[in-house]
C-alpha cells in the first residue's frame, strides 16, 4: 500500500503566447469553460465535467524551445480519430503526421495547436 493520499492531476500547464485565445482553442476542443481574471496574462480551462481535463496557460516569458519534452495524447472511440482530426484542424490545428501500424494496439495523428504545442489524438481497436 502506498502512504498518503491518492494523487491526481489538477491541471496540465501550458506556456502561451496569447494564453486566452489558446484557452479557446483547447476549450472549443475539450469542451469546458474558460476562466481567468481582467489580464491577459492568464486563462484557466475548467474541465467539461467534474474529474476532466483541467489546463492553465500562463504568459510566456522565454523563447519556445526547439524540442518538445511533453505532449497531451488524446484518446478518442475507435472509428473516430479521423474526424475528430479533421474537427482539430478546422479549429486551428495542424496536422503533422499520422501513425497507424507501429503497434497493433492503438492508432494516432500528432497534430499541433495554434501556437506549435504538440498533441496526438489516438484511437485503440476493440479487445476482441
Amino acid at each position: 500500500m502506498t502512504p498518503g493520499p491518492a494523487i491526481t492531476l489538477g491541471a496540465v500547464n501550458v506556456e502561451a503566447e496569447d494564453p486566452r485565445a489558446l484557452a479557446g482553442f483547447w476549450a472549443q476542443l475539450l469542451g469546458g469553460s474558460v476562466r481567468g481574471g481582467a489580464d491577459d496574462d492568464h486563462a484557466f480551462l475548467a474541465p467539461r465535467e467534474p474529474g476532466g481535463l483541467a489546463m492553465f496557460f500562463q504568459l510566456r516569458t522565454e523563447q519556445r524551445p526547439e524540442r518538445q519534452g511533453q505532449h497531451l495524447d488524446l484518446t478518442v472511440p475507435w472509428g473516430s480519430r479521423r474526424a475528430e482530426v479533421d474537427r482539430a484542424v478546422g479549429l486551428g490545428a495542424t496536422h503533422r503526421w499520422d501513425v497507424l501500424d507501429e503497434v497493433p494496439w492503438v492508432q494516432w495523428s500528432t497534430l499541433a495547436d495554434p501556437e506549435g504545442n504538440l498533441f496526438c489524438i489516438a484511437e485503440h481497436p476493440p479487445a476482441g
